[in-house]
């Protein structure tokens, strides 16, 4: 690593002119709408091309050298991609909360459940059963309607409600996050446990708060 830094250290470029000539590039109209992503491979690609172009290169230099430098510049590349990528998914996906945009039954929510669980489609029936489980705990006024909330902040406030399952309903929130922002592609094991989850608390009744002083 430190003799590959030496050459590029070493090389005769005038970082200073580069730098200005890329910025007034990238201020050109044509450019205004591109992406993040765009601008920093169109910026390394026209670097990459400069570089090679310097007579410098030839005497510094090597074949290797130029191949392992452009092997970094596209491993940077890369880099950048997956993670604006992740996060623009993964910001997408948290806006939503734990519902959709079209509001459903808790009803309705099972039977999708359902019927994504014979398809094998374990991720999205597991997705869908917490929902069922979510609309019928505020349906029963054990939670609050709280739009946007995470599965974590429901199994937090029906776990103070109904004590007896909060350490379940924690980890039916964790398979939740797993399969939903995680990108774990979900088990017939965890359905089944959210399944059960589902029932048991269709029949539990919240305790009673400590009441004040009479």
């Amino acid at each position: 690593m430190v003799p590959l830094l030496t050459f590029l250290i070493g090389l005769d470029i005038d970082r200073g002119t580069a730098r200005r000539e890329a910025i007034q590039e990238l201020l050109k109209s044509e450019y205004a709408k591109e992406s993040l992503v765009d601008r920093v491979t169109r910026s390394v690609d026209q670097f990459i091309g400069d570089l090679l172009d310097r007579e410098s290169v030839g005497v510094v230099g090597s074949v290797a050298a130029r191949a392992a430098l452009v092997a970094i510049v596209i491993a940077i590349i890369v880099a950048v991609i997956v993670i604006a990528r992740r996060t623009a998914r993964g910001g997408t996906a948290r806006q939503e909360g734990i519902f959709g945009e079209r509001r459903r039954t808790a009803s309705e929510h099972r039977e999708a459940a359902e019927r994504l669980a014979a398809e094998g489609r374990w991720a999205e029936a597991i997705r869908e059963r917490l929902r069922a489980v979510a609309r019928d705990l505020e349906d029963r006024v054990i939670v609050d309607s709280t739009p946007g909330r995470t599965a974590g902040e429901l199994a937090a406030e029906a776990g103070r409600a109904l004590p007896d399952l909060a350490s379940d309903l924690t980890t039916a929130a964790r398979v939740f996050d797993d399969v939903t922002y995680g990108e774990l592609p979900g088990t017939a094991d965890d359905y089944a446990m959210l399944r059960d989850l589902d029932e048991r608390l269709r029949t539990a009744r919240p305790t009673l708060e400590k009441a004040g002083p009479s």
